[in-house]
């Protein structure tokens, strides 16, 4: 696995202003009748950003090219927090521990991957491993919030107990995550002395860990 440092946040305020978002890669063939044969070999998305929209002066710029050079460029992955996605409920709600599936108890697994649902009725949920939480992480043990019994492990998003939750105990939990990225450009050193209008992207890429 590739080096991560697991401490290093990008800056908040340029994230905010950021655009970017998950991506499908999708094999699509076109038969000769012109109906397509569409298959992906993925089981989840990878995220790419554009943090240079996030931008708004000089030093800002500045900050990303000293992170640019701290993280040896593309070398070492760092976290990002999503603009759009970075919490267990809707983006201006407040989580609780009801808000996402951790598993089911079965009286013998104590350890538990974070994770978020995509759902929709008509189609097949769509579930993302949730590796790098951070903040008030929320547990729900049968729908009641359960502050003690459990550690978690900040840097997997895995959640351990205690004791290992009894046979069909409706395990929940709520709280924030960052993505977990790296840099997937050259910085133009040159922006440095442009106006702001001429920034280059500056590209983010989603790490699988």
């Amino acid at each position: 696995m590739s080096a991560f440092l697991d401490g290093v946040i990008f800056p908040k305020y340029i994230s905010q202003g950021s655009a970017g978002g998950p991506d499908w890669p999708a094999d699509i063939v076109t038969l000769a009748s012109g109906y397509e044969e569409r298959t992906t070999t993925w089981s989840a998305p990878l995220r790419n950003y554009d943090v240079s929209w996030g931008v708004r002066d000089r030093d800002e710029l500045y900050e990303i090219i000293q992170l640019y050079h701290v993280m040896r460029g593309r070398l070492y992955g760092f976290r990002y927090l999503d603009p759009t996605d970075n919490r267990t409920c809707l983006p201006l709600s407040t989580p609780a521990h009801t808000d996402q599936a951790l598993g089911t108890g079965d009286g013998a697994t104590v350890a538990f991957q974070l994770t978020k649902t995509y759902s929709l009725a008509s189609a097949p949920d769509m579930v993302r491993d949730i590796t790098k939480p951070f903040g008030t992480i929320l547990i729900g043990l049968d729908a009641v919030g359960t502050p003690a019994g459990w550690t978690l492990d900040a840097a997997t998003g895995i959640i351990t107990f205690d004791l290992a939750p009894a046979i069909g105990v409706a395990l929940t939990w709520g709280g924030q995550f960052h993505v977990p990225v790296r840099f997937d450009t050259k910085l133009d050193q040159i922006a440095v002395r442009q106006i702001m209008g001429d920034i280059p992207s500056i590209f983010l890429k989603e790490l699988k860990l």
